[in-house]
């Protein structure tokens, strides 16, 4: 379940940076460079933060052998 549960809140992470990555690129296309900029900076937290989250995850569930 725990697992289950890591791996989703990374997806959802991702997903989320996926969306302000979009944000960011109508920004700039618009002419609002400093919208696009800082649309740009969060989606790249939130990617960080997918990321971490997914490797983590599998990194912390791994079976052990006892």
């Amino acid at each position: 379940m725990k697992k289950a549960l890591g791996f989703l809140a990374g997806l959802f992470l991702l997903a989320l940076a996926a969306r302000a990555f979009q944000t960011a690129w109508i920004g700039w296309t618009g002419g609002h460079g400093d919208v696009g900029f800082w649309w740009t900076v969060i989606s790249c937290f939130l990617g960080i933060a997918g990321t971490g989250a997914v490797i983590g995850t599998a990194i912390h569930t791994r079976p052990t052998d006892q």
